[in-house]
């Protein structure tokens, strides 16, 4: 039920933001890219429609100058220029970007979507994978837990619909904790720096930037991570796959390049 009421509301999110105009306020950009020369990968000069997360440090997030930035969206923008074509950013949260491509309001989104079969079986398209990261839990830095044979029913942190809510969920009833359910990282961290929850469970290098950069008062213990999955660029509707064909393509040439491995460089060093 919570996962039907969740979806609703981000698809009502949705069609405020992109069906009656994107502006500001409804945190929407516009971001046109083209490249130079005529298109390589492209049919015609359509403007395709990029949904993507508000808040996923370093692969999304706004920086201090007010401009959005990340892994993602430098590879997005790469990708484009190589390719030659033109898209418009929709900056909608996690659920709302599902909901946007699902309700063909968005053509594709790229917010650190983990590719697996589940998704895939569930009408995700993926592009060829361009990051693997795994996930793991973080805890308060002066918390005593060290695994999860620690928490004693504590509660968890984890973020809705994502391999994070996935890998609680399935060591829940093993080691007897309970999970909170949250829209966006940030609020995830300051829960657990507040002592509202005992833990956390994300992506392992997004909490990684957060806690170095933001000097959080978490740390991780990398012992309870999972297996890596690839972060991919995805579709929902097969008559979009031109667009997954061309970001593989522009994505095998910024690797090529030495492009890809600069962009990596600059946010994670």
């Amino acid at each position: 039920m919570k996962k039907i009421i969740t979806t609703f509301l981000a698809m009502l999110m949705v069609f405020s933001a992109i069906g009656c105009g994107a502006s500001e306020q409804t945190g929407s950009v516009e971001q046109e890219t083209t490249a130079e020369a005529p298109a390589k990968g492209s049919s015609s000069d359509k403007v395709w429609v990029i949904a993507t997360d508000s808040a996923f440090k370093p692969f999304e997030y706004t920086a201090d100058n007010g401009e959005f930035v990340g892994i993602d969206m430098d590879i997005l923008a790469a990708v484009a220029e190589d390719q030659g074509f033109k898209y418009d950013l929709q900056i909608l949260g996690w659920d709302a970007s599902i909901a946007a491509c699902q309700a063909g309001q968005a053509d594709g989104m790229i917010a650190g979507a983990s590719i697996t079969d589940e998704r895939k079986e569930s009408g995700w398209i993926f592009s060829d994978g361009y990051y693997d990261a795994n996930q793991c839990m973080a805890v308060a830095k002066d918390s005593s837990i060290a695994g999860f044979e620690d928490l004693n029913g504590g509660a968890i942190a984890v973020k809705t619909g994502t391999m994070s809510a996935e890998y609680a969920e399935s060591m829940a009833d093993k080691y007897d904790f309970t999970i909170t359910y949250f829209e966006d990282s940030p609020t995830m961290y300051q829960a657990v720096e507040g002592g509202q929850v005992a833990a956390v469970i994300d992506d392992t290098p997004i909490m990684a930037a957060n806690i170095k950069e933001g000097n959080l008062g978490m740390k991780l213990l990398h012992d309870t991570g999972n297996e890596p999955a690839a972060y991919g660029f995805a579709v929902f509707n097969a008559d979009n796959q031109e667009l997954i064909d061309m970001f593989n393509a522009g994505l095998a040439n910024i690797k090529a390049n030495g492009k890809y491995d600069e962009i990596i460089k600059k946010y994670l060093g």
